[in-house]
């Protein structure tokens, strides 16, 4: 494939991860952010539906008929009518839980999907290294203001506009500049495109950078500035990005199945992602880890959403109230915290992201005045999140 072939795939495919939360109508459905890389045709469509497939459901019943049925009907009709194989939704409020789960685990001999069956959750992910930065902040590591050359080896040359180095709290906010993807990101394996891409890679990228804005001033969504900002909290608390999940979030609030590397039991619960039709790999982000290279269950996504809204008790409640923290305007109904996305509907705050890899959605979101959150996820790349945006819509009426 010629360079410029790699290039015109790497925008097609860049983490669909990729656009973080797009604008959307005031009514919450998805429209494309006019600097998104992705082609409207790449969401699949009814002609590459699978009419054969066969689905089931199971419900939690913590907190029955808090899923309305409009939204189990909603579910029911992305699976029956083959745009997405299989559809787990969740959500949390002060009475409990909820989870509705609709499809399979994979085409052809899967299993039902249930709140474990475990999916890559792609940009959603985002929410857990802007946390990691609020918490190191909280533990006096590090600082918001710190510039990145702080951090990395001397040899390494940032760059800088109008003599404002890139901060910590750039990378968090998108406003670093830094582009959405790095220059030379040339994958080789177009169906795992981040697993060969490397450090010296990355640290080679910047000298290919002009910034074309004042740093801090102007939102664009970028992948490579937060997959380098969970990079930059690795090498300063010596440990692995997963190994900063793991031991910071994951087993502070009792999440056993929000992990980079699948144990063997979470194998057997992996649901099988699909991309028109087909089955499709997992990614590998060894290098951008902060970007997207998560992998979770609804059930655990919804313990993450309850502990930010204070639901269960956290040592990581207050950094969690700072990434929710609007900074920077996204365009007229939203702006941007750490990592998270607030959207004004109706005269509510929503909290939320969502993400993507080459063969799963994902959909995180919360009202706090309200103290509800929803999750949905699916391995299928089509998009999931009016599910996820009419469930909070609906529990605004709600008493």
């Amino acid at each position: 494939m010629s360079k410029r072939g790699i290039r015109v795939f790497t925008q097609v495919m860049f983490l669909v991860l990729v656009t973080g939360c797009g604008s959307r109508s005031p009514i919450g459905t998805l429209t494309t952010p006019s600097d998104t890389l992705l082609p409207s045709a790449s969401t699949p469509s009814l002609t590459t539906a699978t009419a054969s497939i066969t689905s089931t459901f199971a419900v939690q019943t913590e907190c029955v008929g808090t899923i309305p049925e409009s939204t189990k009907d909603l579910v029911r009709s992305y699976v029956d009518q083959g745009l997405n194989v299989g559809i787990v939704v969740g959500i949390v409020t002060p009475c409990g839980t909820e989870i509705y789960a609709y499809g399979k685990t994979e085409l052809s001999g899967g299993q039902p999907v249930d709140e474990n069956t475990v999916f890559e959750i792609g940009s959603t992910g985002k929410a857990f290294t802007a946390l990691l930065l609020a918490d190191m902040v909280e533990r006096n590591e590090v600082s918001f203001d710190d510039p990145i050359e702080q951090f990395l080896p001397s040899s390494v040359t940032v760059p800088t506009r109008d003599g404002r180095s890139i901060t910590l709290i750039d990378l968090a906010t998108h406003t670093s500049g830094l582009p959405n993807i790095p220059d030379n990101f040339a994958p080789t394996d177009m169906n795992n495109p981040y697993a060969d891409y490397t450090v010296e890679q990355m640290y080679e990228a910047f000298a290919q950078i002009s910034l074309k804005r004042s740093i801090g001033s102007q939102y664009k969504y970028s992948n490579f500035g937060m997959g380098l900002l969970g990079h930059i909290l690795s090498l300063r608390s010596g440990m692995s990005y997963e190994e900063l999940v793991v031991t910071r979030i994951a087993n502070e609030l009792g999440m056993p199945d929000t992990r980079i590397t699948l144990t063997p039991e979470m194998k057997s619960r992996l649901a099988i992602g699909y991309r028109d039709g087909e089955p499709f790999p997992l990614w590998d982000i060894p290098t951008l880890a902060g970007a997207g290279a998560l992998r979770s269950t609804v059930r655990d996504m919804l313990t993450f959403l309850a502990a930010n809204m204070g639901l269960i008790e956290s040592r990581l409640y207050e950094a969690m109230q700072v990434t929710h923290e609007p900074r920077f305007p996204v365009d007229a109904s939203m702006e941007v915290g750490l990592a998270w996305h607030i959207r004004t509907l109706n005269d509510a705050q929503i909290v939320e992201h969502h993400g993507a890899t080459g063969g799963y959605w994902s959909f995180a979101g919360f009202i706090k005045d309200k103290k509800t959150g929803v999750v949905v996820l699916t391995n299928t790349f089509h998009d999931i999140d009016e599910i996820g945006l009419s469930l909070l819509r609906d529990s605004m009426v709600q008493p």
